[in-house]
């Protein structure tokens, strides 16, 4: 005959292993909503929205830009959002992985081009211009006063990065 104090010790372990097959479920749950069906974490694939942390540098190590002290970079995979070597970075990395690229010119911003240097005569920009204004060109470029004659400035529309290898630093934070 079983008594109570075994009925009771049953029922106990009964209630357990159904908390514990219960909070089993939900863990399975998380990880197929997170993940695939085989509870692979899920990874940034074009289309993805996602926010990343990164931080950047260029090879003597100078910080030309950082998202740690500010709000997460959000952006869409492939959608030609950020640089193309950027992107490829962050395509197949899963929330809380990071990663640290080197990026040649070509994957960041380009070499630098002497055709996006321009002169144009002085009657055409703002009046007292000096070099290393920001100016914004018609055809909503952003242009850098290098030099300025009594007649002509000088622009340079390169990116400020073109020609030069970037090192990030990169957190994937969220996928959505």
């Amino acid at each position: 005959m079983i008594g109570p104090t075994f009925r009771m010790a049953t029922r106990r372990r009964s209630h357990a292993v159904t908390a514990a097959l219960t909070a089993l479920a939900a863990l399975a749950t998380v990880l197929v909503a997170c993940g695939d069906s085989e509870g692979n974490a899920r990874v940034a694939q074009d289309g993805d929205k996602v926010q990343v942390h990164y931080h950047g540098t260029l090879d003597d190590g100078e910080v030309f830009d950082s998202s740690r002290e500010r709000a997460p970079l959000p952006f869409t995979v492939g959608s030609g959002g950020v640089i193309n070597g950027f992107d490829d970075a962050v395509r197949g990395l899963a929330v809380g992985e990071s990663v640290t690229v080197r990026l040649e010119p070509a994957d960041a911003y380009g070499e630098r081009s002497d055709d996006r240097i321009l002169s144009v005569p002085i009657d055409q920009v703002p009046e007292g211009v000096s070099v290393g204004a920001q100016l914004q060109l018609s055809n909503g470029l952003r242009a850098t006063v290098t030099a300025v004659s009594d007649e002509t400035v000088t622009l340079d529309a390169n990116h400020e990065l073109a020609g030069k290898a970037l090192t990030f630093e990169i957190e994937l934070v969220s996928i959505e």
